[in-house]
């Protein structure tokens, strides 16, 4: 490989590790480094991360690949950051220590206080193109607000500062010490306005938030400041989501292919135009943002994907190690599985419904608990697909990245329920793959990709009708006891 060919770094910083990825010019990597975060539950309904562990975590992998580059740290030409949205810090404006837990956007704790916020959820829909949810942002803010002592004293003087995950890492590692948010990240607090690009000032009020904690919103690509990599300091100039980042894995996303990430949760994204669309239970979203367009995408979310199969695995005692190796062949199971309602997490798209009891129906032994789980993740995903296809032209396919994709069981299923091919690409790092594309890596061959056709599998369908039907009894009974 030449050893003159501009490389670009892509930072990751996912719900369980921070990874920094090296590519060149053709979107080969180079080199890559990976670092575990502990993810805390102290609480019913709480998610969380220590915020100086977590920005320790991204420091050590760009130290590790810098070292692993030697002289070649020359080469690089521009740096990308990729987070998960949602998820959100308070922090002192003048030191960049965090005041509050780096909160997930799994996180649910102030669900109380957004249900008093009901009538109000079409008018914030209309603003944000998002359902009224405690797993965005605002009301997470608020909650900092009231409960948190360090929090409250900045804000007294005058030193808070508030925001997405991104924000925060941006200013506490690039030179300049930014008070930036991007539009990607910034569109999932539930303070954005999608038409004014920038933060409403009616929802601040609503929510109780001072503008003046917030950060300046900017486009997705901007000269956010400059990142130290080993004797040198590189310009980051992108910011964005992991989810909108994987969307270019494959380089241009085109309006026939509805994009799937799995991985802690699972992400449908289509493009939908310049404005966000208007469908029941669905989301309006916010792809990119540079200095000449705006793109817009429909999303679905399912909370409980990798989640999911973690929160069983721990119940059964199964090593990780061993759900990992055994679950291929578990997924070759086609009968006897029980259904699996699956809201962990919280109950995503379309339904919405942040307390919902995750149940079994019907009896299964440890493996079929898991195969069951696993395939809940595939029904969620299709009534979401399901509400997707009214919306414009028919999807052609469906091209599928993240961790979970490595199953082909699982790929298999999502084929034989949808009608659609499913194309996974080799590179299993979407997120930093696509964030490298957005970093000016246009020159890369298309990936190779496996191919999975649509097949009849009529045990399968006559699950997901019964587990349609499960979940519509469950949604009535819920709502007939609130």
């Amino acid at each position: 490989m030449p050893r003159t060919l501009p490389l670009f770094l892509a930072l990751d910083q996912g719900g369980h590790a921070s990874r920094a990825l090296v590519f060149d010019a053709h979107g080969r990597l180079v080199t890559s480094a990976q670092r575990q975060i502990a993810t805390l539950h102290p609480g019913r309904g709480r998610v969380e991360h220590h915020a100086a562990a977590l920005l320790a975590s991204v420091t050590q992998v760009c130290k590790e690949v810098a070292r692993q580059l030697g002289p070649r740290c020359a080469q690089i030409q521009a740096a990308g950051l990729a987070t998960q949205r949602s998820t959100m810090v308070c922090w002192d404006r003048q030191t960049g220590k965090a005041l509050s837990p780096v909160i997930s956007w799994q996180d649910r704790r102030a669900a109380r206080r957004v249900a008093t916020l009901a009538p109000h959820e079409s008018r914030i829909h209309d603003i944000t193109g998002l359902v009224l949810s405690p797993h965005y942002g605002a009301s997470k803010l608020a909650w900092c607000l009231d409960k948190l002592n360090p929090v409250r004293q900045a804000l007294r003087q005058q030193r808070l500062a508030a925001g997405p995950l991104a924000s925060f890492i941006l200013a506490n590692l690039l030179a300049e010490k930014p008070l930036l948010a991007d539009p990607v990240n910034a569109s999932r607090t539930l303070l954005w306005d999608y038409r004014q690009r920038d933060w409403s000032e009616e929802l601040l009020e609503l929510f109780r938030i001072p503008a003046w904690i917030l950060p300046r919103c900017v486009p997705n690509q901007h000269p956010f400041g400059h990142l130290r990599f080993g004797t040198r300091a590189i310009p980051l100039t992108v910011v964005t989501g992991d989810q909108p980042a994987a969307m270019y894995v494959g380089g241009q996303p085109d309006a026939g292919s509805i994009y799937i990430n799995l991985g802690t949760g699972a992400f449908i994204q289509r493009l939908h135009g310049k404005i966000p669309s208007q469908v029941p239970g669905m989301l309006g979203s916010v792809l990119w943002q540079d200095q000449d367009r705006v793109l817009y995408v429909l999303e679905g979310t399912v909370n409980g994907a990798g989640s999911a199969l973690s929160w069983l695995r721990k119940r059964l005692a199964i090593p990780e190690k061993k759900m990992f190796g055994h679950m291929p062949i578990w997924l070759t199971a086609k009968s006897d599985l029980p259904l699996f309602l699956n809201g962990i997490s919280g109950l995503g798209s379309p339904y919405w419904l942040s307390n919902f009891r995750s149940r079994f129906i019907g009896p299964g032994n440890a493996m079929q608990k898991m195969t069951a789980v696993a395939e809940s993740i595939v029904f969620l995903l299709c009534i979401n697909l399901e509400r997707m296809h009214g919306t414009g032209k028919p999807a052609w396919r469906i091209v599928l990245s993240g961790g979970l994709a490595r199953w082909e069981g699982l790929c298999q299923r999502l084929a034989d329920l949808s009608g659609l091919p499913v194309q996974r690409p080799a590179l299993h790092e979407a997120t930093a793959s696509g964030l490298a594309w957005l970093l000016s890596v246009r020159n890369r061959k298309p990936l190779e990709s496996m191919v999975f056709t649509p097949g009849t599998d009529v045990q399968l369908k006559r699950r997901y009708r019964a587990w349609l039907a499960a979940m519509e009894r469950v949604m009535l009974q819920t709502s007939v006891s609130s």
